[in-house]
């Protein structure tokens, strides 16, 4: 970086990001100030000008050293969204193992990757973690068969919030039914409760969750009534020990003994989240409204603040939040498999906003601060300024 200029050589075209936020559809941006040091925090008592504080603070951003441990699989890609409507709610789903990107080469702290993951996939979408966001309207007969060709142990396919058969939650400890491997089976499941669902594989779930088997169905209610920007966010905590032994390292793990250092928004930690077609920004304009699905697919709850502008909560878990129950919020938990969405008027000044964790350690990575958790929104009007420039050299991003 060139010490001269504190957000860096590179402007990204304006309307090259806007192209590649456009191609993504329904996901969210990051950012909440430069990296900064535990030795540049005690200096910035003394003296010196801002501009070389900054310089200082980006190169400095490293996450947490990741682990030895290399795998050949194939790298996951960003999430997609499925259409159930147009497949008449018929879908099949099966699991590969990945490796992960956390923080791309490009990106301030990058590479960092989880080198085993067990990602969802679909015959028409590449592995992904989360897996794909599935979408259809209320009142479709889901038929969702799990194909388990392509891994090496038992997996199910559990919904939450939806009513079904008994023999259909996809619980092998009450039902007695798994997918072994090279086997397959349809799960049959009425889209009956509009909301935002968390869906997981429930086999050994200690693990298999934690190794990526998560993915979003939204159910929309007849006549849904969309608003101007709307995002699913799932966030996540990692402990990348578990990742490593799955992997083969020689690394000790025990889930009474978790403890995380991996802090993710739809996958990426940041600043990685800031990329247009890695991570999950968000676009809006003035006066726009914006609906925030939230749900958290790790085991921490995590307290999700929105900078500068304050929401209500209209949904939970599927049900939907009279207005009369409504107020001001600008920092919202979600506990474990909870799902909330917010919804607000994008009328503050126009800006780059930070939307994270505020349990100030989940916004890390590794050791370093700022990272991990943290996602955000930016205005459409800013994003020819030197500010946004800055983000975009810190998420890798040379659009």
């Amino acid at each position: 970086m060139n010490d001269g200029n504190i957000f860096g050589s590179r402007t990204a075209s304006r309307r090259s990001f806007l192209s590649a936020t456009a191609a993504l559809g329904t996901v969210g941006l990051a950012g909440c100030g430069a990296p900064q040091s535990d030795a540049e925090n005690a200096a910035e008592s003394g003296s010196g000008d801002d501009g070389g504080k900054a310089a200082r603070q980006v190169d400095d951003w490293s996450g947490s050293d990741s682990t030895a441990v290399e795998t050949d699989h194939p790298y996951t890609t960003p999430r997609t969204t499925v259409d159930l409507d147009e497949r008449d709610g018929a879908i099949t789903m099966s699991t590969r193992a990945c490796r992960h990107t956390l923080l791309g080469e490009n990106a301030q702290g990058g590479p960092w990757e989880l080198p085993e993951v067990w990602a969802w996939e679909t015959p028409d979408t590449d592995p992904s973690v989360p897996g794909p966001l599935l979408r259809v309207t209320e009142g479709t007969e889901l038929e969702i068969t799990y194909d388990n060709t392509e891994h090496n142990r038992p997996h199910t396919f559990h919904v939450h919030g939806l009513s079904k058969d008994w023999m259909d939650d996809g619980v092998p400890t009450t039902t007695g039914q798994q997918v072994a491997p090279g086997e397959e089976h349809t799960y049959e499941i009425e889209a009956n409760q509009p909301g935002t669902h968390l869906y997981h594989c429930h086999y050994q779930t200690q693990n298999h969750l934690d190794m990526g088997m998560f993915g979003i169905l939204r159910v929309d209610p007849e006549g849904y009534d969309a608003p101007d920007k709307e995002i699913f966010h799932t966030i996540k905590d990692w402990d990348s020990r578990l990742s490593a032994s799955m992997a083969g390292g020689d690394v000790d793990f025990s889930h009474r003994d978790r403890n995380p250092d991996v802090f993710t928004v739809n996958g990426r930690c940041a600043p990685y989240t800031f990329h247009p077609e890695e991570g999950s920004p968000l676009i809006v304009e003035e006066g726009d409204r914006v609906r925030i699905h939230y749900v958290n697919a790790g085991y921490e709850s995590h307290a999700m603040h929105t900078h500068n502008h304050g929401f209500t909560v209209v949904e939970k878990d599927g049900g939907v939040i009279p207005e009369s129950a409504r107020h001001r919020e600008d920092v919202v938990p979600i506990a474990p498999a909870e799902r909330k969405t917010i919804e607000f008027t994008a009328d503050a000044d126009p800006g780059v906003y930070a939307l994270h964790c505020h349990k100030v350690n989940h916004a890390m990575n590794g050791d370093t601060y700022p990272g991990g958790m943290i996602g955000g929104m930016v205005y459409d009007g800013v994003t020819d300024t030197e500010q946004f420039a800055s983000v975009m050299d810190l998420a890798g991003y040379e659009g």
